[in-house]
């Protein structure tokens, strides 16, 4: 069988503290534009005015949202039968009728008639019961990882280390959606925990190579026992990611603007998982062993 990337000897554990500072540096970055910039919280998390349309003649979403854009509106539109669409747009309540008069004034534009069937405002509570929903899962799924990994491997570190980079993800995910100012809405928090269990899967499979290393060579040095450990299950981490990213830049680049901020997080998170598996995880764990 032909092999495209060949056996390799990179000894990762060496460069251990070049890409701590690295991801250091981006988690500082990161917290900082979080902290100054803020994230651009989606509807469900602050409220807005809902619209809801019924056009006469059959009209394409991409249509509807290029009109709304060219007159300064930013809305999140959906789509149902019978020409119905639901706008929906950031704002207070006391600003419904003003936000609403804006949508129906750019929709005009489109030269098709339609009806207004529905204008009402769109508390937040829903996105924050799902926003405190979504922050308990999180927490849950760590504890429950690190519980798993430690009784799979008999080992709290790998568990703990593993649970680190899952969270070196997540975070670096947010960083960039507050970098580029993207929406952050309940799909965004699907993304974030998508990318939490591709993360921890990635770095299992390094651990499960560990301990069958362990087991064949008892005698080897830890940091020695890491980089061939690594450097075995390299091709199968690279053309695995590489599979994954390929399909969410195609889902980018022609998703439309529905699935832009959805796979624009989810190629970040998926970057920043093969990195933290190889430069986070299994360096921490070397980091641990060493010092204990």
């Amino acid at each position: 069988m032909m092999k495209i990337i060949g056996k390799t000897n990179i000894n990762f554990v060496s460069m251990r503290y070049k890409f701590f500072a690295l991801s250091g540096l981006f988690i500082l970055l990161g917290a900082l534009s979080i902290f100054y910039k803020g994230l651009n919280l989606g509807l469900d998390f602050v409220g807005g005015t809902m619209i809801q349309l019924r056009f006469e003649e059959k009209l394409s979403i991409e249509e509807l949202r290029s009109a709304l854009k060219k007159n300064g509106v930013e809305a999140s539109i959906q789509s149902q039968e019978g020409n119905v669409f639901v706008i929906r747009v950031k704002g207070k309540q006391e600003n419904v009728n003003e936000e609403a008069n804006k949508i129906i004034s750019a929709t005009e534009k489109i030269g098709k008639k339609f009806t207004e069937e529905k204008r009402d405002y769109v508390g937040p509570i829903v996105g924050k019961d799902m926003a405190k929903k979504a922050i308990f899962a999180i927490i849950l799924s760590l504890f429950g990882i690190i519980v798993y990994v430690a009784f799979r491997f008999s080992n709290p570190v790998l568990g703990t280390t593993g649970v680190i980079a899952l969270a070196h993800d997540v975070f670096i995910s947010l960083a960039f959606m507050s970098f580029t100012n993207r929406e952050i809405d309940l799909v965004i928090v699907a993304a974030l925990l998508t990318i939490a269990g591709y993360s921890i899967n990635d770095t299992i499979v390094i651990y499960d190579r560990m301990r069958e290393n362990i087991k064949k060579f008892p005698k080897m040095p830890i940091d020695q026992l890491i980089n061939t450990s690594i450097n075995e299950t390299l091709s199968r981490t690279i053309f695995t990611s590489l599979t994954v990213i390929g399909v969410l830049f195609i889902l980018y680049i022609f998703g439309g603007a529905s699935l832009n901020d959805f796979s624009f997080c989810m190629i970040v998170g998926s970057i920043s998982g093969v990195y933290s598996t190889i430069f986070i995880a299994t360096p921490l764990a070397y980091e641990w062993e060493k010092r204990n």
